[in-house]
């Protein structure tokens, strides 16, 4: 039971919630287990379609590339949860084509590199303000509180274009979203929540645009795009890039203090700090599930036959895990193709704005703070069970 009283883990069968657990920061061996027995398994969930669970690499990568063969719509979940249609949160998440390719052009101007770039100075600024603070704190510093939730907080606040006055707002609601998501200290009104403040803020800029992504979208589409769905674009942009960015974050530090070559590396050469960040995407693979899709017709996935109606699950860790060697982690690995931000039309469209923010960030840490360690054994961290995006709670640490 969490602190909120929402026992999630309750809500399903243990065996459906196996590919989301760890042992701290490595899937559990289960996973392996049944991806070697076979790449496509059956879900045990309580729903009238049957479930399937991807697990090999190939065939995560035939389902999420297929557009035509499997549907992400949100009505096709709806039905199955009983959720109504009105609470869909928009986004490109639960969308097809055309809507999907429409919703999704507007957003891609923004993050292209040319633009991104912009958010440079930004990003190191806000990153040498979190080292600041932690740098005064007496005793043991939360590096999740501190460091984890700030940085792609604020930096979310920049692209959105949300006004200075309204960013400790804004940074209360992502935090709640990141809270619900994560299965931990959940509070039930946090996605509404996220979305009235993102309303407002679409509400304000129709009046006024700023030059960030509402405010572009606003100026370059103006009433081709309402305010709905500009909120659930908004809305979109802060659970991709806010939660997994901070579980990157936080995780990676982890993951490079448990190596010590590996953040020595970090400190000290940008060639392989880049390098070291592809493998810790892989490795890590916060978000270890892909949202659902629905079979459009009948189909065989790694020689499974699923029927038309039916719900596949890809396991995005299970694919990045599938391979020589690769249940391990290799600050030395030449980048290798990974997982971490999904594949095809579903693709993280932040995902260069999050390797920004990582290329900035770990190096930055590490110099500051070359005798960083942490604060309690890495067995007694409290990480999240049984969640869609990975993460811990809180990560204490002596940063000298």
């Amino acid at each position: 039971m969490n602190k909120k009283g929402l026992d999630l883990g309750s809500l399903l069968p243990d065996s459906a919630l196996m590919p989301l657990r760890r042992s701290g920061l490595d899937p559990v061996p289960a996973l392996a287990e049944t991806r070697t027995l076979a790449p496509v398994s059956r879900l045990d969930l309580p729903l009238k379609i049957d479930v399937w669970l991807v697990t090999g690499r190939d065939e995560v990568r035939s389902v999420l590339g297929s557009v035509d063969t499997y549907s992400s719509d949100f009505n096709h979940l709806a039905v199955q949860v009983g959720m109504a249609e009105s609470e869909n949160p928009g986004g490109l998440g639960f969308s097809d084509p055309p809507v999907h390719t429409r919703l999704r052009k507007l957003l891609t101007p923004e993050f292209t590199m040319r633009r991104l770039a912009r958010l440079t100075p930004r990003i190191e600024e806000i990153v040498g303000e979190c080292l600041d603070r932690m740098d005064a704190a007496p005793g043991p510093v939360d590096l999740v509180e501190e460091f984890a939730l700030p940085i792609p907080s604020l930096v979310i606040c920049e692209l959105l274009g949300v006004p200075y006055a309204e960013r400790e707002a804004f940074q209360e609601v992502a935090t709640a979203r990141f809270d619900l998501l994560g299965g931990a200290s959940a509070s039930l009104g946090a996605i509404s929540d996220s979305l009235v403040f993102l309303r407002e803020q679409v509400k304000k800029q129709r009046d006024e645009p700023t030059d960030g992504l509402l405010g572009m979208i606003i100026r370059e589409h103006g009433d081709r795009v309402d305010d709905e769905e500009l909120a659930g674009l908004a809305d979109g942009v802060l659970t991709g890039g806010f939660e997994t960015t901070a579980s990157m974050l936080a995780l990676g530090t982890v993951a490079l203090l448990e190596d010590r070559e590996a953040a020595r590396l970090v400190r000290e050469d940008d060639a392989a700090s880049g390098q070291i960040v592809e493998e810790l995407l892989r490795h890590l693979t916060v978000v270890q599930v892909a949202f659902p899709r629905f079979a459009t017709r009948d189909v065989e996935i790694g020689g499974v036959a699923v029927k038309e109606g039916d719900a596949v699950i890809c396991s995005l860790l299970s694919a990045d895990r599938d391979g020589e060697r690769l249940d391990t982690f290799d600050p030395h690995r030449a980048p290798a193709s990974h997982y971490a931000f999904g594949h095809g039309i579903h693709r993280c469209i932040g995902a260069e704005l999050a390797r920004m923010e990582l290329r900035a960030a770990y190096p930055a840490l590490f110099r500051r703070f070359p005798d960083l360690r942490l604060a309690v054994p890495v067995d007694e961290l409290e990480f999240r069970d049984a969640s869609i995006v990975y993460g811990v709670e809180t990560l204490p640490v002596h940063v000298r």
